[in-house]
């Protein structure tokens, strides 16, 4: 597979760094979007959390909007929509309304897991026995709301109805990869917190792919942690905001992005690190030619059709650096 046909694209959490606001955080992401628009990235996704105070994607749809609205070319889309947290009916309604505000730019990808803890899960679905399990008919649902199916007496999805919105399903395991072949959808790898089940989820998602309307041939993004900079120590410092991000979710410790430290060793104990190391072990950190390598290596090791990037860099300018660095060496 050709590296240099591969394209790029981005993953963001709308980081609140340690002394920003959550404003701050929004207009940082922004930039960013419209900054890896003009670098050659394909897409711009956002992710739904909630209940983090470093985190503030909670209104997915409506951060979106926002970003469209500051952007011309870029695909915008959910990385993703955890959809046991929503109805159905609703999502497609805001995603329709984005794609009707930005035709053709819009992606809806769909996570099963609530994003948050238990507790926050329960405030938003209100249901103690919404575990996710029907996710597969709620994709079902979510997708004859966005069809043209409903005939004049249906419900429809206004905006929503009959628009050509493409579905993703995302998985950090084995579950959405067999679902998104079976459904004949694209598939997105979270190996950016959870590579144990990558080769798996791989393997199951092209061997059991079926052909749909949307999709002819299995499609599957890699998503990772990248830190570029011009120095391998410089790369290797910024990548400690992400070290200790880590730590924090490991303890419980529901913080801000940390800023960068030289001193990790005082940080965590040695358990911690090693737990930590293996969690991180597909991130990449360093200069253009090694990330540029790692990245062809991933690619390999993969099949990847996409390599979606997260970059966990405290600094807003740092973080647009960085994905400057990479796209000067990938789309050279």
């Amino acid at each position: 597979m050709n590296s240099k046909k591969i394209p790029l694209s981005v993953l963001d959490l709308i980081p609140v760094g340690e002394g920003f606001t959550i404003a701050q955080a929004i207009e940082n992401s922004t930039k960013l979007a419209q900054g890896v628009e003009a670098f050659g990235y394909k897409r711009y996704w956002v992710a739904e959390h909630h209940n983090f105070s470093g985190i503030a994607s909670a209104a997915t749809s409506v951060v979106l909007s926002y970003i469209g609205a500051k952007t011309k070319t870029i695909r915008i889309g959910s990385g993703g929509i955890m959809l046991p947290n929503h109805a159905p009916l609703v999502i497609a309604e805001q995603f329709g309304t984005l794609e009707s505000l930005y035709p053709k730019r819009i992606d809806l990808g769909l996570g099963r897991a609530p994003g948050t803890d238990r507790q926050t899960m329960l405030a938003l679905r209100r249901d103690i026995t919404n575990d996710g399990s029907d996710f597969p008919m709620m994709l079902e649902q979510l997708q004859y709301f966005l069809s043209d199916r409903a005939g004049t007496k249906g419900i429809k999805a206004v905006p929503g109805y009959g628009l050509d919105i493409p579905i993703w399903l995302l998985g950090s395991s084995t579950f959405s990869a067999q679902l998104a072949a079976e459904k004949g959808l694209p598939f997105a790898f979270a190996s950016h917190f959870a590579p144990d089940a990558m080769e798996d989820a791989i393997r199951l998602y092209h061997a059991n792919f079926k052909p749909s309307s949307q999709l002819k041939e299995p499609y599957m993004i890699i998503c990772i942690n990248v830190v570029c900079a011009e120095t391998t120590e410089q790369a290797h410092y910024l990548a400690t905001s992400e070290l200790q991000k880590f730590l924090h979710l490991q303890r419980g410790d529901n913080s801000p992005l940390s800023k960068p430290t030289h001193d990790m060793s005082s940080l965590w104990q040695e358990w911690e690190e090693k737990s930590i190391r293996h969690k991180t072990r597909e991130s990449i950190w360093g200069t253009p030619e090694f990330v540029k390598e790692k990245l062809e290596s991933l690619i390999e090791r993969t099949g990847a059709n996409e390599v979606m990037i997260n970059s966990m860099i405290h600094d807003s300018e740092e973080r647009i650096k960085s994905y400057e660095l990479i796209s000067g060496i990938w789309f050279e």
